[in-house]
């Protein structure tokens, strides 16, 4: 089993932008933690935080990150303790003599005995320098090792979210669906409420004798052949099964989705532009709704 068919097989169901993953661990005299966190984000906005010893390998190391997670707005964590620091220290005379000239000063001007400035400048900030070090190759192949943890628990964290995701989706989608069922019902009483209706406005100006049957049925079949809806039922029944379709893949699809969401919208906007019965209207503002909701949750899909 290849590790790209690993990650689709047990990582590639439907996933959300959001998530979390910690690994620690201790190397030599360090205890070194990473924590890598996401939000969702249209593109991978990768932000790296890490000690300098270890820049040389920040480029790998966003690679990596980049390739696992995908996208999102994604920060990575490095962080490293000592126990029993054992590092080398050279003073740095240079602002040891800065903070002491300023500490004097303030002592005077204060009328503060200045015994204790020794003490007092050898705990200011960068008083101390830990020697150069270059980078353990074993240290780094360490922090790989908790790094791809950190990944894995947190494409984890993704794939249970996504878990959510799924069945608030489902639960959309279906709740459309039944709403759009529901549309056929009224087809016909909608097309005799519009015959109805433009047959007395035609009476009421210009006279029920002088109507021509013939050029009435034309006109009427004409205007309602604008107002059919049938294409519209068969795409938007299609994009609902896509969508539903999309959603069981093998690999989380979030992109995909949003694009036949926005499909969706349009086939509910012209069932709505085309109803003209209160009640078809009403079934056309549920499925609006639904649909909100769906395009919300899918701008944290991955």
């Amino acid at each position: 089993m290849t590790i790209c068919y690993f990650y689709q097989k047990y990582f590639g169901m439907l996933q959300s932008m959001t998530g979390f993953g910690k690994a620690t661990g201790s190397y030599s005299n360090k205890k070194i933690s990473v924590e890598i966190k996401s939000l969702n984000s249209k593109n991978l906005d990768l932000h790296v935080r890490l000690l300098p010893i270890y820049k040389e390998r920040e480029i790998e190391l966003r690679k990596k990150i980049g390739k696992r997670l995908d996208r999102g707005k994604i920060e990575c964590i490095i962080n490293v303790e000592t126990n029993g620091d054992t590092k080398e220290y050279t003073i740095n005379k240079e602002l040891a003599g800065k903070y002491y000239s300023q500490v004097v000063d303030l002592a005077h001007h204060l009328e503060l005995p200045t015994e204790d400035i020794l003490n007092t400048i050898l705990k200011m900030p960068e008083i101390f320098t830990p020697a150069s070090e270059d980078l353990d190759d074993e240290e780094w192949s360490f922090i790989e090792g908790l790094v791809d943890e950190a990944l894995n628990k947190h494409v984890e964290f993704r794939r249970h979210e996504g878990e959510g995701l799924k069945k608030e989706f489902e639960l959309q989608i279906n709740n459309i669906k039944e709403a759009f069922s529901k549309v056929p019902e009224f087809e016909g009483v909608r097309i005799d409420g519009i015959r109805n209706r433009i047959e007395t406005n035609l009476e009421e100006f210009i006279g029920g004798a002088k109507v021509d049957k013939n050029r009435f049925e034309q006109e009427l079949i004409y205007y309602i052949e604008k107002i059919d809806i049938a294409e519209e039922k068969q795409r938007l029944s299609k994009h609902l099964d896509f969508f539903l379709e999309t959603l069981n893949a093998d690999i989380s699809q979030g992109k995909k989705l949003g694009f036949i969401s926005q499909e969706i919208g349009r086939e509910i906007n012209t069932l709505g532009s085309k109803a003209y019965h209160s009640e078809m209207q009403k079934l056309v503002v549920q499925m609006k709704d639904d649909l909100e909701k769906i395009k919300e949750q899918v701008l944290n899909t991955l």
